[in-house]
């Protein structure tokens, strides 16, 4: 997949961040998901589809606990020892603005879509299942908290 669709949901993870919980980001070099495995690298995740005339896409984000907890306190202002509903709801509303985020970019370049609503699922071993039929690349994050992995997924793109 071109850097050009995976770009600008990655500025918008280290935007929203950033903005939004004092969190700062840094990302390792992206790689493709090679094996039929769904299993999610985090213990919560975010999941959206979107589509468009020229592409349909998904992208998650998966939390690991210590980065997700970190960022709750953050945004919250109290510390919380697990995951719960009210994070879980956190973490598709990040999904929601990263989409967002990294779509505006992407309606810059003349592709435009239209986004569903986030999913979130939480737990160890959970398993993500993207909306499009497409290759998967895997973006890692550091944090000082923790991991954050994203899964960007493109398929059907007319250039």
């Amino acid at each position: 997949m071109e850097l050009k669709f995976i770009n600008p949901f990655m500025e918008a993870l280290v935007n929203v961040l950033s903005t939004m919980a004092s969190t700062q980001v840094s990302n390792g070099e992206p790689f493709i998901r090679k094996d039929n495995s769904y299993k999610a690298f985090g213990d919560a995740s975010g999941i959206i589809g979107f589509t468009g005339p020229k592409a349909k896409g998904s992208i998650s984000i998966s939390f690991s606990e210590s980065a997700i907890l970190d960022i709750a306190k953050k945004i919250f202002g109290e510390e919380k020892d697990k995951i719960d509903a009210e994070i879980a709801d956190m973490v598709g509303e990040i999904t929601n603005m990263v989409s967002g985020g990294g779509r505006r970019k992407l309606s810059e370049e003349g592709y435009k879509f239209a986004a569903s609503i986030p999913s979130t699922i939480t737990g160890n071993n959970h398993n993500i299942f993207h909306k499009t039929n497409g290759q998967v690349t895997i973006v890692p994050f550091k944090s000082n908290a923790g991991d954050i992995f994203m899964e960007v997924c493109f398929e059907d793109i007319i250039k």
